[in-house]
């Protein structure tokens, strides 16, 4: 397994990372997904504590604890919930992240968060709090690194401008090229991207075309279009999965893929794909059967 550094943080993280958001509550059958993730070479594993409530913080900290030296965690900070309902509330605020902290450390089982992320963002935060707990949070050891996770132009080049943020964390995948328009300025300016929703909810994936099948088209894509889409990709490479991994890694601001998986066969199966051979010029047709669009929404 090939490794990247994050940003100018000096983490190296895999090529391939598992978000750990689908892993089962239970702690026993989380750890036996991540012994076998840790077993194929990935060290990167991210959460959240919006996940579960907390709950997947917590089987990912007791599945880890015996490997936190060798791993890179990360996890996401900013949706703050209600434990009797379902109600979240968007709290970017300096004083509740540096409460929420502590709880996520607590579950986690460790002293220090490698990568620790804005679950989010608006243009209408105020972001210079938000950054000024991250840097407190550095200064006094707590965290390595910071990063967000946001699809937004405006708020992405508001932290590339006013931050040190290591990574940005993207949807990013061959029927998602969204990401394409920043990947350039967000590596020139010396960060890294981590990829989520590579695979599009399993249609880049060896049953894209039964997945397709079940779903009313996806973004942009109609139905039909989308059919269309998957079976000439097919035609370029045999092996979807292959294909939508590599095209991703392709790019130098990728640091790592970040893929879910629910069992240890999926885990196997991702690092198979990332293991099969694709040519630059199967990357190339891939890309140009495919769509090519921009963010339309907060880019002022």
């Amino acid at each position: 397994m090939k490794k990247s550094l994050l940003g100018n943080s000096g983490i190296e993280v895999s090529e391939i990372g598992l978000g750990c958001m689908s892993l089962p509550t239970d702690a026993a059958e989380a750890s036996l997904i991540v012994e076998e993730a840790i077993a194929q070479g990935i060290n990167y594993f991210d959460t959240a504590d919006l996940y579960n409530k907390g709950r997947n913080e917590e089987v990912v900290g007791e599945a880890l604890k015996r490997r936190r030296q060798d791993i890179v965690l990360a996890t996401k900070v900013g949706n703050q919930w209600d434990v009797d309902t379902d109600e979240v509330k968007w709290n970017p605020t300096k004083a509740y992240i540096k409460q929420q902290i502590h709880s996520s450390l607590k579950r986690l089982q460790t002293d220090y968060i490698d990568l620790y992320q804005l679950h989010g963002g608006m243009i209408s935060d105020d972001t210079e709090e938000t950054i000024d707990a991250f840097e407190e949070l550095k200064k006094e050891g707590l965290i390595r690194a910071y990063g967000i996770s946001s699809i937004r132009p405006n708020v992405i080049n508001r932290f590339l401008d006013k931050s040190n943020v290591a990574s940005i964390m993207m949807q990013y995948s061959l029927l998602d090229r969204r990401p394409e328009e920043l990947l350039d300025v967000i590596g020139q300016a010396g960060k890294s991207v981590v990829t989520r929703g590579t695979l599009a909810k399993g249609l880049l994936t060896g049953e894209g075309l039964r997945r397709a099948d079940k779903m009313d088209g996806y973004l942009n894509y109609s139905s039909a279009d989308l059919k269309v889409t998957l079976e000439k990709l097919l035609e370029i490479h045999d092996n979807l999965h292959a294909l939508a991994l590599q095209n991703v890694l392709e790019h130098d601001t990728i640091a790592s893929v970040v893929a879910g998986a629910s069992s240890a066969d999926q885990i196997k199966s991702t690092i198979k794909a990332y293991e099969t051979p694709v040519t630059s010029e199967q990357i190339k047709e891939a890309k140009a059967l495919t769509r090519q669009d921009i963010y339309q929404e907060h880019r002022e």
